[in-house]
């Protein structure tokens, strides 16, 4: 007996199938395979193993390479799950026995190989599903790309490199016309690091409304980060404040990336910060401003922007952002982030992103 399931299945099953033979003969089959092979070498192959497969020639470099994937396969498994791919394997191959093939063998083999895929596949959707949660909740803790403040244009961006990342971008009101904006880049990526961005988001909105001095705010927030965060773990940070009535920018930067200015023609580039929070208890931070006049862009990123690679292995670099942020004056803080991102993009190219990516643009506009 057909039910309303069924016309769906074949449906889906004969898109799937004209979509592979579309990529086929298009090449994008092809690229992904590529794409694929290579961030599973970048995932599992380490760089002291890269280094020996450069010295090796084409075709032991391919057998000590398939032999380490292998290996590295294996190993991953569970002890319950390696013994049964023992046993799966073991029953395929001796299912020949002097030109006699057994079925018997080859179709429980099989089955345990599917039942292993199985396993391995609930995993990775248990995981995806708590990545997509967190996901979620990461978006919903990002403010608007352009909040609204009377006198200033504003873009904030972030893109973290897996599900969820370790960079913070944040805007707040902190009362008045006194307005705060964070950009934080926590050691790490992933799920550990979002993490500890969350902690410290919410550390900030709870402490910034006590301080006006903002090398004050960075001491407050560095020993609590300081106190609970865990060993090798800490973050930079850039944390500005904006008024509606002024053009002045007031900053403190804690081990983050010094920002630009860009104003007529000239690129001017901020002092190196004071250490990262978390990595002394006692350390001493300085507030810094800057006059931002009618036109001018102020940028600050993560190393994202700068540390992006393209295929070969390229870095986007300081030089990279330098000579394209010569090129963004006169335009609004959004065309100017977006021709960052553009251009940064095209860069990349096919390859994976290696880490998060965060900026934020101010633009002066009375």
């Amino acid at each position: 007996m057909s039910t309303d399931t069924e016309p769906k299945f074949f449906k889906t099953l004969f898109d799937d199938i004209g979509q592979f033979f579309s990529d086929l003969f298009s090449g994008a089959f092809y690229k992904q395979i590529k794409k694929d092979f290579r961030e599973i070498r970048e995932f599992f192959v380490d760089n002291n193993r890269e280094k020996r497969l450069e010295q090796m020639g084409r075709f032991r470099r391919a057998w000590y390479l398939t032999w380490w994937l292998i290996k590295i396969l294996f190993f991953k498994l569970s002890s319950f799950r390696r013994i049964l791919l023992i046993i799966a394997l073991y029953l395929i191959f001796s299912a020949n026995n002097n030109g006699d093939v057994n079925g018997g063998k080859i179709i429980i083999g099989a089955f345990l190989f599917f039942f292993i895929i199985l396993l391995e596949l609930k995993d990775k959707l248990l995981a995806r599903e708590e990545l997509e949660a967190g996901r979620s909740i990461q978006q919903a803790l990002t403010p608007e790309a352009n909040p609204s403040v009377p006198g200033w244009d504003i873009w904030l961006f972030t893109r973290p490199a897996n599900d969820v990342g370790g960079d913070l971008v944040d805007y707040l009101k902190i009362n008045g016309n006194r307005y705060g904006l964070a950009i934080g880049d926590v050691a790490g990526k992933g799920l550990p690091a979002a993490l500890l961005m969350a902690k410290l988001q919410a550390t900030l909105r709870a402490v910034v409304p006590d301080f006006s001095s903002l090398d004050k705010l960075a001491e407050k927030l560095n020993s609590i980060f300081y106190r609970d965060s865990l060993p090798n773990r800490f973050a930079s940070m850039v944390f500005l404040e904006i008024r509606t009535d002024s053009n002045e920018i007031r900053f403190v930067n804690a081990g983050h990336l010094p920002p630009f200015v860009t104003s007529h023609g000239q690129l001017t580039e901020m002092e190196k910060g004071a250490p990262a929070l978390a990595i002394m208890p006692d350390s001493i931070f300085k507030e810094e401003s800057f006059q931002l006049k009618t036109g001018d862009l102020f940028i600050v990123y993560s190393d994202g922007v700068t540390e992006a690679r393209n295929e070969a292995g390229d870095f986007f670099g300081e030089s990279g952002l330098k000579d394209l942020l010569t090129k963004v004056e006169g335009l609004t803080a959004t065309q100017a982030g977006t021709k960052i991102l553009e251009t940064v993009d095209n860069f990349i190219g096919e390859a994976s992103a290696t880490d998060d990516l965060s900026m934020i643009i101010l633009r002066r506009t009375h």
